[in-house]
């Protein structure tokens, strides 16, 4: 295989992914299994291993930009992240047990979705209406949720990252800026888990492509999250829909057309 064709699939691969991770806290395993699988002819579960440790470096370099900034909620983020770690393993299980559903396109259509929301309908919560939250409740909200949406991931295999910021500012009512830090920060242990686990079981990966999606994912996350944390509220929710909208539209003609 042509180191040409190589070097273009993981950039546009990693420019997709670091973009939507470091605006929305985007899962990079939605954006570079796809590409790898369908441009480089890769195998699926490598694929995803190896996007998984892209997703790995690339949420927590974001998640101390946001943090750096004020905008991450570590103390709710490390409970949900631990139910979110626990429930993904009873969603497997049970996944393992249930005659496979269609639904492979469901993160697909919720980043596509999530995006048009952002445009249409800005969050605009601000840090001072989070605070006026109980710090009980939110402990609660964070334990359900984070059980809610680590069965989902489980179970579907897919969508955590979406998962995540659609119910930390839907559900939870958090800033858009504190959402997107506190699901980066969740979303580097989670890929950091599963990448270890899939290197384990499949094998060692393609070195070269495993490198260049690592820093490719890296850099352009990190000029997303500077841009984000700089950005006012409604530039931020324009930018990130638009990330979304077209991301999400990319890889579901991916799947339409592989």
């Amino acid at each position: 295989m042509e180191f040409l064709q190589i070097l273009l699939v993981t950039f546009f691969a990693g420019m997709g992914a670091g973009l939507g991770t470091g605006f929305a806290g985007m899962s990079a395993a939605a954006v570079i299994s796809p590409m790898l699988i369908t441009f480089l002819g890769m195998d699926s579960y490598m694929a995803v291993g190896i996007a998984l440790s892209s997703d790995v470096l690339a949420s927590a370099a974001s998640a101390y930009i946001y943090g750096k900034n004020k905008n991450l909620d570590i103390k709710n983020g490390s409970i949900m992240m631990v139910s979110v770690l626990l429930f993904t393993v009873v969603g497997s299980v049970i996944a393992s047990m249930v005659p496979p559903a269609a639904m492979g396109s469901f993160s697909v259509f919720m980043t596509f979705l999530l995006g048009v929301k952002f445009i249409v309908k800005p969050v605009m919560t601000t840090k001072e209406a989070m605070a006026a939250v109980s710090p009980s409740k939110r402990i609660r909200q964070s334990v359900l949720c984070g059980s809610m949406i680590g069965f989902i991931c489980g179970f579907i295999g897919a969508g955590g990252g979406m998962m995540m910021l659609l119910i930390l500012t839907s559900v939870l009512g958090y800033e858009l800026k504190t959402a997107v830090g506190t699901s980066v920060f969740i979303m580097a242990f989670t890929a950091f888990t599963g990448a270890v686990s899939h290197f384990a079981i499949g094998g060692a990966p393609d070195w070269l492509v495993f490198g260049l999606c690592v820093f490719f994912t890296f850099l352009w996350a990190r000029i997303a999250a500077v841009f984000a944390n700089k950005a006012e509220p409604k530039t931020l929710n324009r930018a990130t829909g638009i990330v979304l909208v077209v991301l999400g539209g990319v890889i579901l003609l991916f799947r339409l057309f592989a």
